[in-house]
């Protein structure tokens, strides 16, 4: 069976079916350029760079990638690091804009691309809540009526008030989760979030997680635990090297992944 599906939809296909079409990828790609050879400092780059001596090679981190998903669809995105499948997010976040082709996404999206970005490590936990809370756009009286839930959720009052230089890591990820999911999205975005934090952490993040699929939002789900894919996910697609490998059901994507891996 042939899982890879190629789509090619109209802007006014997706205006008449609103409550279909969420994020539609077309003959999408991301190109870098990257030096063909290490230099150690920022100086000499600019040395050569003035010089004309510094060789560029282009790199494709996506190829030629279509993709329809649904809205309320929850689709995991599967394969080896350095395949492209954060790119992907990135894309749909629009922290990235693609080299070729384009991205069509309808509705309000949450990036849960990396926890923390916002903060501060001289601030605290509460100062940081705020600061991050604003980068994402809101109010502080919107963070001040959201504040308890989010420490609450993170289980860190006893640390809320100390500098967050002096928070594991694990705590690092509680509070940045707290404050990232703490939204009602359309579009949900989540790179490897629920595999950080300790084991009662992760309960709480993937029990949050189905919430928000059954509240009915779309979700882009990148992950390397097969198991989870399965378990909550309607379809998967598989990314190697910059191309969509396939795209269908999440148990038989996973099934031809894994024996990619075992060949």
């Amino acid at each position: 069976m042939n899982l890879h599906t190629a789509f090619s939809v109209s802007e006014e296909e997706i205006k008449d079916q609103p409550q279909q079409i969420a994020i539609r990828l077309e003959g999408v790609g991301v190109c870098y350029r990257v030096a063909s050879e290490r230099i150690a400092t920022f100086k000499e780059y600019a040395i050569r760079l003035l010089q004309g001596k510094i060789m560029h090679r282009d790199f494709w981190a996506l190829r030629s990638v279509s993709l329809t998903i649904s809205t309320g669809e929850m689709i995991g995105i599967i394969g080896q690091n350095g395949a492209g499948k954060s790119t992907m997010l990135k894309l749909v976040a629009r922290v990235l804009r693609p080299t070729e082709g384009r991205v069509v996404v309808r509705g309000k999206v949450a990036p849960l691309l990396e926890f923390g970005a916002g903060f501060h490590p001289d601030l605290t936990g509460r100062e940081n809540v705020f600061l991050n809370g604003a980068l994402l756009g809101f109010t502080r009286e919107e963070m001040e009526e959201k504040f308890t839930r989010i420490v609450d959720f993170a289980e860190l009052w006893d640390f809320i008030d100390v500098p967050m230089r002096n928070y594991s890591s694990g705590m690092w990820a509680r509070l940045g989760f707290a404050v990232a999911t703490d939204v009602e999205p359309d579009i949900l975005l989540v790179d490897e979030v629920l595999s950080v934090g300790d084991e009662s952490f992760q309960r709480k993040s993937f029990a949050r997680m189905q919430e928000f699929r059954d509240r009915g939002a779309t979700i882009l789900f990148v992950s390397h635990s097969m198991d989870m894919i399965e378990a909550m996910c309607h379809r998967a697609a598989w990314i190697n090297h910059g191309s969509l490998e396939a795209i269908g059901n999440a148990d038989e994507v996973i099934q031809e992944y894994r024996r990619s891996q075992t060949s």
